[in-house]
């Protein structure tokens, strides 16, 4: 099989999942009203499959500070960080990302993909272990394989299972990576990080806490899992993404080991990509000032996702293991899976369909994200359409 037709395989392979004609992923926003609402097609839907956990992608001070920026600074920077695309805005961004963290050091990286791409790779070598999560994210698995380390998986949130595996290193844990996330993307579950932790310093390894998605939504001042379980000074690394929370794109990783600032010489994600525009940094910083400002949006963010989590409970669903801004319903095959999702765009209503490999367990999702700009109204009639197509899902 050569390589176009392997590109035909996996055509196949979706074609048997999908239904001719049904355009379930990739499907483009015609225009976009709010942070709650866009048209697709000709359809003025709901959304619920963005992570724009605060609801901060039409707040004027972001797109104030973006458009400044454009005025100011023009369209990209045209070059790497190592070159000329280092400009005053993404310096001051790291130092206000170091500060929220009370962190020694910070790099931003162009986007939360290579944030984990070029921190792991830069961090883990040839000879060196990265001990990851089961259910880790495309961009630590490439981080691993990037890095040319031994990729070790344990079972997901088992930290029975990391210990284990560290045990069998011998000698080598003190040279092993361990990766976990403060809330996973699929099921919306939390790391059991104190465990991690404990077991982390007794085998003298390091760990890094990816908290892409944890942001802005754990913590006191949103800080994520790390800030929320109060063992800011255990973990060795801190990374995340902008396009979450913050509602732009970019990563950064902070962290109090004054090496980390090393990886400008060595990761080459960071060298060889051209850095950030001046209207995603400005627009980032806006965001990440009105974060650190109060707790309303947060608060109001978890009084929504309770009220889904609930509701959608009550109705019969299966669903991931805790409350969160992610709310999956567990399908038990495809066809469940794709006849709720149609069912809910016939009602006017977006989510993301999950089908394997990328759901766990051989499960199949639909997958709800939360945001602080949702009313109790528009929860509410995404309950009463979940609750009218729940018998004809569960034949």
């Amino acid at each position: 099989m050569n390589l176009l037709e392997k590109l035909d395989a996996a055509a196949a392979a979706r074609k048997a999942q999908l239904p001719e004609g049904v355009g379930a992923f990739g499907i483009p926003i015609e225009e976009s009203y709010s942070a709650t609402e866009a048209r697709i097609g000709e359809r003025r839907v709901l959304m619920l499959g963005t992570n724009n956990y605060l609801g901060l992608s039409f707040a004027p001070e972001c797109r104030e500070a973006a458009h400044q920026a454009i005025d100011q600074e023009g369209t990209g920077t045209t070059g790497s960080r190592m070159a000329n695309g280092n400009y005053y805005g993404h310096r001051a961004l790291e130092r206000e990302f170091a500060e929220f963290y009370n962190c020694r050091e910070c790099i931003v990286f162009t986007t939360g993909y290579q944030a984990n791409l070029g921190t792991i790779s830069g961090l883990a070598g040839a000879g060196d272990v990265v001990l990851i999560d089961g259910d880790a994210h495309a961009s630590i698995y490439d981080g691993c394989i990037l890095s040319g380390a031994d990729i070790i998986r344990f079972r997901h949130n088992d930290p029975a299972d990391l210990e284990k595996r560290l045990r069998r290193l011998g000698e080598r844990s003190r040279n092993t990576l361990i990766v976990v996330e403060g809330i996973y993307s699929m099921l919306g579950d939390q790391a059991p990080l104190a465990e991690i932790v404990e077991i982390k310093n007794a085998y003298q390894s390091t760990l890094l806490l990816d908290e892409a998605h944890s942001l802005g939504v754990l913590g006191k001042t949103g800080q994520g899992l790390v800030e929320q379980t109060g063992l800011n000074n255990e973990v060795d690394f801190i990374t995340g993404t902008f396009s979450k929370s913050l509602c732009g794109i970019g990563g950064f990783c902070v962290s109090n080991h004054s090496q980390l600032n090393q990886l400008r010489y060595i990761s080459h994600p960071y060298i060889f990509t051209a850095s950030p525009s001046p209207a995603t940094i400005a627009s980032t910083r806006a965001a990440l000032k009105l974060l650190r400002e109060g707790s309303s949006l947060r608060e109001r963010l978890w009084q929504n996702a309770h009220h889904l989590y609930s509701s959608l409970k009550t109705i019969g669903y299966q669903l991931g293991p805790q409350p969160g801004p992610i709310v999956a319903v567990l399908l038990d095959n495809p066809r469940q899976a794709l006849a709720l999702w149609n069912g809910l765009m016939e009602h006017d209503i977006y989510v993301n369909l999950v089908l394997p490999p990328a759901a766990p367990e051989g499960k199949s999702l639909v997958r709800c994200s939360i945001n602080a700009a949702h009313t109790t109204e528009q929860i509410d009639r995404v309950c009463d359409v979940f609750a009218r197509l729940y018998s004809s899902i569960a034949e």
